[in-house]
């Protein structure tokens, strides 16, 4: 079973500002939750059950899986320090 892949318009803005070889792997690992969104490396969001966060080199990836409704919601992409800066999903 596999899931569709949406992306936040802030999280596509976000993407576009990293450099191509960084967003390449990123496109390439969001792709990926298609098919297994827990996959190993990712981990849950404290306070936030559906929300995880899997690592990409020095970026994070925050996202939300929807099991309802067979959905990866991309909410933020960026580099490790600021991914969770003023984070509200």
């Amino acid at each position: 079973m596999s899931y569709a892949i949406e992306w936040k318009a802030s999280a596509r803005k976000e993407l576009r500002g990293i450099d191509v070889s960084a967003r390449r792997r990123i496109l390439s690992t969001v792709d990926r939750l298609g098919q297994d969104p827990r996959p190993t490396g990712s981990v849950t969001l404290t306070g936030s059950p559906g929300w995880r966060r899997i690592r990409v080199g020095g970026y994070r990836v925050v996202y939300e899986v929807r099991d309802e409704s067979l959905v990866v919601l991309v909410l933020r992409v960026g580099p490790r320090g600021r991914v969770y800066q003023h984070f509200t999903g």
